[in-house]
């Protein structure tokens, strides 16, 4: 059964949602709201990771996004942090988060997957090549599906040497980072290489801007939406562990009738 994560940004310049969840109180409720629709995992972030956006340094992520994991996770829910500090890593995990989702899979703080290790915690590890003000500059592939899962292994690898349980890793091959337009295409149909690694894996394609190389570019939030719930759909025929959405609802229906009509279950 493939595993639909909601996404809770506590932020004011996210691609999609921004400032719409910045308040603690408006994100706790959002995050209540998509677990009643169905989210398995909420996952928190502090920081947009959005192309062009600047880093905001642990102190205000961590002040922005431990209240609303601290209320979540007391609701029972399960909880990931969506973050690529060591910092902000430890003081969500200590505050009752599951899951750490570093979508710079280590590189970008190392002593993160020290901090996963010691906690004993699960972590998603992203497909990354730079930091966010400038990710496109190393978008460039010759073979896409080898390539992310080459990097991929290489994270993994790393997650081990530092103590990170096998059972408990993730990855993630990172659409949208460092990958432009139809790049991401290629990848979603090569995740068969990322898949051979024999983790779990993690897609987040939700209102993502290669989506409009399908749809259009003026295409609404709703449209993207949808889009979003077809790949999830796909990503669940596919037998993959989880996908990453803002709109919870969709994505659930869309996976209800690919398994009514595949006959599962």
């Amino acid at each position: 059964m493939t595993q639909i994560w909601g996404i809770v940004n506590v932020t004011p310049d996210s691609f999609s949602d921004g400032g719409r969840f910045f308040d603690p109180a408006a994100a706790i409720a959002h995050g209540r709201m998509l677990r009643e629709q169905g989210a398995d995992v909420l996952d928190v972030g502090g920081e947009s990771t959005r192309p062009g956006s600047e880093p905001i340094g642990a102190e205000e992520e961590i002040r922005r996004i431990l209240p609303v994991i601290e209320a979540l996770a007391a609701d029972g829910a399960v909880v990931s942090v969506d973050t690529y500090r060591a910092e902000t890593a430890r003081a969500a995990l200590a505050a009752g988060a599951r899951i750490v989702n570093d979508v710079a899979g280590g590189l970008a703080d190392p002593e993160i997957l020290e901090v996963v290790a010691e906690a004993q915690a699960f972590v998603a590890l992203g497909h990354w090549r730079g930091p966010s003000a400038d990710m496109y500059a190393n978008a460039a592939y010759d073979r896409i599906g080898a390539e992310v899962a080459a990097e991929l292994r290489d994270r993994s690898e790393d997650a081990l040497a530092a103590g990170v349980l096998r059972e408990r890793i993730i990855v993630d091959p990172g659409i949208g980072f460092a990958k432009a337009g139809e790049q991401n295409w290629t990848l979603l149909r090569q995740l068969d290489e990322v898949r051979r690694l024999g983790f779990p894996v993690l897609i987040g394609t939700s209102r993502k801007r290669f989506l409009s190389t399908a749809l259009g570019e003026d295409a609404s939030e709703q449209r993207k939406d949808l889009a979003t719930a077809v790949t999830s759909a796909f990503a669940a025929r596919h037998g993959l562990h989880a996908v990453r959405v803002h709109d919870v609802a969709s994505t659930r229906d869309a996976i209800a009738v690919m398994e009514a009509w595949e006959g599962w279950g």
